[in-house]
């Protein structure tokens, strides 16, 4: 499988091995083999690069929605999964995953559990975009001075 890095060395700390990936193909293939949704790459991703879950976690529009909503005020799961006309469960699925990355928490008061922005921000991935649009400007200029010089000849 290509989403499995080669080397032992290169997998960050945490990342499942080969052998935890042959393990689950079986299970993965059946579910395929059934229709149903399969969750390999996206397991990879979060179990990896923090930034890769951040990124992953909010390449969802539902998810970054509900951030939106936790920006303007906390909301129970309840409320979150009636603004967006979602069961109680797929509601719970979302928030987890943005609980993971810690882009929001959760607190149980009774049978509610309230949910709110988390401490984590976007400063890591906010620098990352910023590094790669230099990368792409600087890029750009170069052909901009190559083109500026091949076309005074």
């Amino acid at each position: 499988m290509a989403i499995v890095p080669s080397s032992i060395e290169a997998r960050p700390t945490g990342c499942p091995t080969n052998a935890d990936f042959k393990e689950k193909v079986p299970q993965f293939l059946e579910q395929a083999l059934r229709g149903a949704p399969t969750c390999l790459t996206l397991y990879h991703m979060v179990q990896c690069s923090p930034l890769d879950s951040t990124f992953a976690a909010v390449a969802d529009p539902t998810r970054r929605g509900i951030l939106a909503h936790l920006g303007r005020r906390d909301a129970s799961i309840s409320e979150l999964a009636d603004t967006f006309a979602m069961t109680l469960t797929g509601m719970k699925k979302h928030v987890a995953v943005l609980e993971h990355t810690r882009l929001v928490t959760t607190k149980k008061e009774g049978r509610v559990r309230t949910c709110r922005l988390g401490p984590r921000t976007l400063a890591r991935e906010a620098a990352w975009i910023a590094s790669f649009q230099q990368m792409i400007d600087n890029r750009f200029d170069r052909l901009e001075a190559l083109l500026e010089r091949t076309t005074d000849k």
